[in-house]
């Protein structure tokens, strides 16, 4: 059995072994004994729960607890395989002991100190117990490469509009106070509509923020992509709904013959490019759905889960004093508000 001693120091019996040694025999015993790369982490559990009975073999004890053989194996078991590196060889593995020890003294003294009592480090224990239950949930949900072809391309095909992409105009833009320069500078673009000459009409008098940036002459005045008015992928939030209308009004590229009107500006519109309709492939979507098609499952799994979890341990909410609290914390907040606070 071992005790504490003096300066960090283990007894055993009548010798004095150092911490950072702790029994190099038992510990090459343990690491031969036990693999610390195993395949799953069902083997790991079986030994855990004393399938092996060198998994319960007492490496150390710490204040009345132990740490075992299993433990041990099952902390680099957990690790991903890089850090698992790390602790290849005697002295790592000696080192990593003595990390698990540390955690065991300072669990203790956090006992001690009734830190698991505070409500914010039982709530990170609830959460910590919660992710390993969720863990177990989706252990049996496939990888997304593991996907049958048959189930990814049946999903494409009943989901072909979000796999296909709508016509994207690119919009360039001046942007005046008032409808007076607008026209102004409509007709400066009949005598000049070279790049060079809308280039120097934005950066002369287009009042938006960005339109003084160091860009090149082609690209002032750039408001980007959108899509036609409606698609929920097209939103632009540098271009009002009115202009982004006119924008696909137009038959073809070019300056708009007319200044658009929104919020008490004038926006003069160049449509410098059309980029046509197109369904994505098979090829350019199998990545987006084989992910997705995973995400559905584990969330489906979990759904699941927490809907037989409800039945067996039954929530009751008290309705009236969520209510109450809420009315409270929005009073706070309107106090907080007034005085100023962040």
């Amino acid at each position: 059995m071992f005790r504490q001693g003096n300066h960090g120091e283990r007894v055993l019996g009548t010798c004095t072994v150092s911490v950072v040694l702790l029994g190099a025999a038992l510990l090459a015993a343990a690491f031969s004994s036990l693999s610390c790369s195993k395949s799953s982490s069902g083997q790991a559990d079986a030994q855990r729960a004393g399938a092996d009975p060198k998994a319960n073999q007492v490496l150390v004890e710490v204040g009345g607890e132990t740490i075992t053989l299993g433990e041990f194996s099952a902390a680099l078991d957990h690790m991903n395989q890089f850090d698992r590196l790390r602790y290849q060889g005697p002295e790592k593995r000696k080192e990593l002991l003595e990390e698990m020890i540390n955690v065991k003294l300072l669990a203790q003294e956090a006992k001690r100190r009734g830190y698991d009592k505070d409500p914010i480090v039982a709530q990170e224990i609830r959460e910590i117990l919660r992710d390993s239950v969720l863990e177990r949930a989706r252990a049996g949900v496939p990888a997304p490469r593991d996907l049958p072809e048959s189930e990814v391309r049946a999903f494409l095909e009943a989901h072909r509009d979000e796999f296909s992409d709508p016509e994207r105009r690119r919009l360039s833009i001046i942007v005046v106070k008032d409808e007076a320069t607008a026209k102004d500078v409509l007709t400066a673009l009949k005598k000049d509509g070279s790049p060079q000459g809308w280039g120097q009409l934005v950066k002369t008098r287009s009042v938006d923020a960005q339109a003084k940036s160091n860009v090149p002459i082609d690209l002032a005045g750039d408001f980007g992509f959108v899509s036609p008015p409606g698609d929920a992928r097209g939103p632009n939030t540098r271009v009002p709904d009115a202009v982004r209308k006119a924008a696909f009004e137009a038959p073809s590229t070019g300056v708009l013959d007319h200044a658009i009107v929104n919020d008490g500006k004038w926006y003069v519109v160049n449509v410098a490019q059309k980029n046509e309709p197109r369904a994505r492939s098979y090829e350019e979507a199998e990545r987006s759905i084989r992910l997705k098609l995973v995400q559905q499952k584990l969330e489906e799994n979990e759904r699941l889960l927490i809907e037989a979890l409800k039945k067996k341990y039954p929530v009751t909410v008290d309705a009236e004093m969520v209510k109450r609290i809420a009315k409270e914390i929005e009073a706070e907040q309107a106090k907080d508000a007034g005085a100023g606070k962040p």
